[in-house]
């Protein structure tokens, strides 16, 4: 099996870079989207052994940190923001609610599994910020989370927040795995195709 289609496809040699005197949502959204570049280029291209390497005595992983990252995106823009639960694929993997389930469980797929999840769950999430944003009310958009007491903007914020935590993590992960450093892409990145090692594995 070739490649999967990545959401990280953008045009130019640096379409992560947030624009100079945006709005306040060119701002908010493209902030958020740098993160989910540079996170993207530190997990890049890696085998079991990669992403399932740790540093010192923490248990996290590159590839724990792919589908932890992957699960916040649909819970922050489905489940928080509409109501939606999280649905497939997490469903039919017997998520049993526990913390850290995802990050132990990444453990067990094969590396195709965690990108195309991660990848998959960026492209949703896209989708449903921009409807979101496209039926009126902006960043205001009252969130389904606390019985409305949250608008888009704090679920924005809050996964800048987290990909901040996680991204400085990746950057010691990374580092450790093969000397890979640098804050941004270099310019024209794009992720390396990932070829299934056994994509009918599943992911536990």
């Amino acid at each position: 099996m070739t490649g999967h289609t990545s959401p990280f496809d953008g045009e130019g040699d640096t379409p992560w870079e947030p624009p100079l005197a945006g709005t306040e949502v060119e701002a908010l959204l493209g902030a958020l989207e740098r993160l989910r570049w540079t996170f993207r280029f530190k997990a890049d291209g890696l085998d079991r052994a990669g992403l399932g390497a740790t540093v010192g005595a923490s248990s996290l992983t590159l590839g724990g940190l792919l589908k932890h990252l992957a699960a916040q995106e649909d819970f922050a823009f489905g489940t928080k923001l509409s109501g939606e639960p999280l649905g497939e694929p997490w469903s039919g993997w017997g998520w049993d609610g526990s913390d850290d389930w995802e990050i132990v469980s990444a453990a067990h797929d094969a590396p195709e599994v965690l990108y195309r999840t991660y990848d998959d769950a960026v492209t949703r999430s896209r989708g449903r910020v921009a409807a979101a944003l496209d039926a009126g009310e902006g960043l205001d958009r009252r969130a389904h989370v606390a019985d409305g007491a949250a608008n888009l903007r704090r679920l924005v914020c809050d996964l800048v927040e987290e990909y901040g935590r996680h991204t400085g993590h990746a950057d010691l992960l990374r580092e450790a795995v093969d000397g890979r450093t640098g804050e941004d892409p270099p310019e024209g990145w794009r992720p390396r195709p990932t070829t299934a090692e056994a994509t009918a594995e599943g992911s536990s």
